[in-house]
This record gives structure tokens, C-alpha cells and sequence, in this order.
């Protein structure tokens, strides 16, 4: 089964609806609760998708989004050496940098899944964009 790290924007395309993102992230998390792919996130993405969606709703809407959410995925560790390799690295963004260095340290993941590839570029794992990654699927 292939392990995905979901970053944060697709996360936010499927809760917020953005077109013409949210369908291929609705599919993700379809291929995650059918058990077709392994997802995982970090905490800092969990953290920060509470906050965004908490700038339009209300804290326990919030929290039953993230506990659904929490149902189909994993959660990997970001701790001292995991910062430590983000503050080192050069990644131009922090958050991302402690996303990649989180999947590359925990041995789980295969893939990460975002809409900002260039933003992981510096990456030893390969990266997709939700809608190639669901065309690779299809063509295989």
C-alpha cells in the first residue's frame, strides 16, 4: 500500500471546497478510507488547518471536522532531530521543511501529495500534485 504525506493545502482545498482543487483531494481521502492509500500528517498541519478553519467556524465544528479527518489518517512525529534537520536544511519554508524531514525520518512515507511541488523540491521523496497523483493511479 502506498504511504502519502497530505500537506496542508490539500487538506484545505477539500474543507473549503476550492475548485477546481477539491476534487482530486476528495478523491485522496476517499483512496484513504477505502484503504486503497495509507495517509499521514504531522501535528503541525493539524494545528494549522484548526486554525485556518477556526477563522469561520466554530471551535466544536472545527474539532468534528479534524476528528474525521483523524479517522482515515495518521499521525507522525515531528521531535528534536526532525527540527533540528528543518533548521539545517534548505528549504526556504520552515513549516515545509519540518513536513519533509518529519516523512523522510519516520521511514513510512512514499510520496508526499500538495499543490506546491516547488516548495519541496529539496526533497529525497517524490512529490505529486493530488490530480497527477490520481492520473498516475488511473494509467497503472
Amino acid at each position: 500500500m502506498v504511504r502519502v504525506l497530505i500537506d496542508t493545502d490539500v487538506i484545505l482545498d477539500f474543507f473549503f471546497d476550492r475548485q477546481p482543487f477539491s476534487e482530486h483531494a476528495a478523491e485522496i481521502f476517499s483512496l484513504c478510507e477505502r484503504k486503497e492509500i495509507k495517509g499521514f500528517i504531522t501535528p503541525v498541519i493539524l494545528s494549522n488547518v484548526y486554525y485556518l478553519l477556526r477563522q469561520g467556524a466554530k471551535h466544536e465544528k472545527v474539532i468534528e471536522k479534524l476528528s474525521g479527518l483523524i479517522s482515515i489518517v495518521e499521525i507522525l512525529t515531528i521531535d528534536k532531530g526532525v527540527i533540528k534537520m528543518a533548521l539545517a536544511s534548505a528549504f526556504k519554508d520552515f513549516e515545509d521543511a519540518l513536513q519533509n524531514y518529519s516523512a523522510e525520518m519516520s521511514g513510512e512515507i512514499d510520496l508526499i501529495l500538495t499543490r506546491n511541488i516547488k516548495d519541496y523540491k529539496n526533497s529525497l521523496l517524490s512529490v505529486y500534485t493530488p490530480e497527477s497523483y490520481c492520473e498516475l493511479r488511473l494509467n497503472r
